[in-house]
């Protein structure tokens, strides 16, 4: 069996909402021994689902002082541990950081939030569209004189919020394996979907980029970066930016010598030519245009639902979705060693595990 990088590692997760269920099934997709700290006869968000797989489950009331005092106990073995509580709730249960930190000076100690662990907004309530909207990347998504589009959660919760605190966490980790010591991350949300918006702001620096939606080049305004509809409703993906792509484009299209397509860049065509490349595009199935630009670097997709990414044939033939406990669901990423995905241990049940890993983890006392 191949080795994960994270064998060996322990860290703890105090059960929460949101994206913090998510980075624990990343820490434990990435082999560490994830033991998830539940509320006794309290369903976590992650049970039975697939971002509460990987890791074991400890039932503790951590408003009793037995429950603060195993907990503490749990914290002196570990590696590292995170929460997704409201700024000063652990430290109210005598377990925040310094609490923490004294008993184990190497613990890297992850808080994830919305608005971060300081700041005017730091006690109030969000969700991942309120985090996304004074980042200033919701403003960014939509047509013009359309609302804004939210996208699912992915931007704040996860790209903007987990992903950080788990590459926080990692760097944190490898400098306690060479000091000694742990750190804080204190990982917000509003900053991470911000970093997020690099590009955006280098673009907006040379003058590439307006705050108006579907004006630019990666919002739905160029011709050659959209979607559209085809003949039986369905949809295709264009993102053929580089003019060796656009060339590919107008071949499989049909009209690589019309005019209206020879310069890429004049703005001004764009109307023109989304309202041209919208027609050819309804004049056959999603099926057929997805046969004409199969192997080309046209850089066309079809647009499928999740039931359908599943079984489409490149994420089939690399194993991208595994059955898991008996429920097909995405397979761990990134790949080490180019190992292929394997199954991991379904979600468990609050407490599952609270005898097995309190005898595993306090053997020595």
């Amino acid at each position: 069996m191949t080795n994960k990088p994270l064998d060996g590692l322990r860290i703890l997760e105090f059960a929460g909402i949101g994206p913090t269920p998510f980075v624990g099934m990343i820490l434990a997709d990435f082999g560490a021994d994830v033991v998830r700290i539940d509320r006794p006869g309290v369903l976590p968000q992650g049970v039975g689902h697939v971002t509460g797989r990987g890791r074991r489950s400890v039932a503790l009331d951590l408003k009793s002082e037995d429950g603060r005092s195993t907990a503490l106990k749990l914290i002196r073995e570990a590696d590292a541990l995170f929460e997704g509580f409201r700024p000063g709730v652990m430290e109210r249960m005598g377990l925040g950081p310094e609490d923490a930190r004294t008993l184990n000076p190497k613990l890297v100690y992850g808080r994830m939030t919305g608005w971060g662990q300081s700041g005017p907004l730091a006690q109030t309530a969000g969700h991942d569209i309120n985090y996304i909207a004074i980042a200033g990347a919701l403003g960014t998504m939509g047509r013009p004189g359309t609302p804004p589009a939210p996208p699912l959660n992915l931007v704040g919760d996860y790209a903007g919020g987990a992903m950080f605190l788990v590459s926080g966490m990692l760097a944190a980790l490898l400098s306690a394996q060479q000091t000694g010591r742990g750190q804080v991350i204190d990982a917000a949300m509003t900053d991470g979907t911000a970093l997020l918006l690099s590009l955006t702001h280098d673009l907006k620096s040379f003058g590439l980029w307006r705050d108006e939606r579907g004006t630019n080049l990666l919002d739905g305004s160029s011709p050659f970066y959209d979607t559209y509809a085809c003949a039986d409703d369905r949809y295709m993906a264009v993102g053929a930016i580089e003019p060796q792509f656009y060339a590919q484009l107008l071949h499989g299209l049909g009209v690589a010598d019309d005019p209206l397509f020879a310069n890429q860049l004049n703005t001004s065509a764009w109307p023109d030519m989304k309202t041209k490349i919208a027609e050819l595009f309804r004049t056959k199935t999603q099926a057929q245009w997805t046969d004409i630009f199969d192997g080309t670097d046209a850089c066309v997709s079809p647009v499928l639902s999740v039931e359908e990414a599943m079984v489409h044939p490149h994420n089939t033939a690399r194993d991208t979705y595994i059955d898991a406990a008996g429920k097909q669901q995405p397979a761990g990423a990134p790949r080490f060693d180019g190992a292929s995905p394997t199954a991991t241990a379904a979600a468990p049940m609050p407490g599952q595990h609270t005898d097995e890993v309190l005898a595993e983890w306090l053997s020595g006392e």
